[in-house]
């Protein structure tokens, strides 16, 4: 399997993309890659990475994100494997806004699981496309920024970024 690898420097760090050539597969943070490559290996197996600067447009779309266009993540096709509970998880989150902000209890009800608020946290931190999926949205119960596998400093960032006063 070949992947195509692109990277993006931010001010939040170096992020790195990989697609499958249709659609999104990972999107990380420089210092995470052996989390990133644990999760493609448990999904594709034995694969390769060929550096493939803006593949898909994606790279050119997250930079417009990180400079204040806010919508241009939302069509970004994604690939994600995970179980279908998983894969509900991460897809609600495009149903939050920029600016806005669920808890994990919220999140959790909005996917039908209401009492099931530390299974979505675990879901969370396996986002295999942070950012494009905003996991970063999620807060805990009482308004704190918890669990953000990229380090909540970027968490805090984005949230910035975005409006969300903190």
């Amino acid at each position: 399997m070949e992947l195509l690898y692109d990277t993006v420097e931010s001010e939040i760090g170096k992020i790195i993309l990989v697609s499958d050539g249709t659609a999104l597969c990972a999107l990380d943070f420089e210092g995470y890659e052996a989390r990133m490559n644990k999760f493609l290996k448990a999904r594709y197996g034995e694969y390769n990475f060929k550096d493939s600067p803006d593949a898909n447009g994606f790279g050119t779309r997250l930079k417009a994100y990180l400079a204040g266009d806010f919508a241009s993540l939302d069509t970004i096709p994604v690939n994600i494997g995970g179980t279908p509970f998983q894969q509900q998880v991460w897809q609600t989150l495009r149903s939050i806004p920029p600016g806005q902000y669920y808890t994990y209890g919220q999140l959790a009800a909005k996917v039908g699981r209401p009492t099931a608020y530390r299974a979505v946290g675990m879901t969370n931190s396996l986002n295999p496309v942070a950012i494009v999926l905003p996991c970063h949205r999620v807060l805990g119960a009482n308004l704190s920024l918890t669990g953000y596998a990229g380090g909540l400093e970027r968490k805090r960032w984005l949230l910035r970024h975005e409006g969300v006063k903190i």
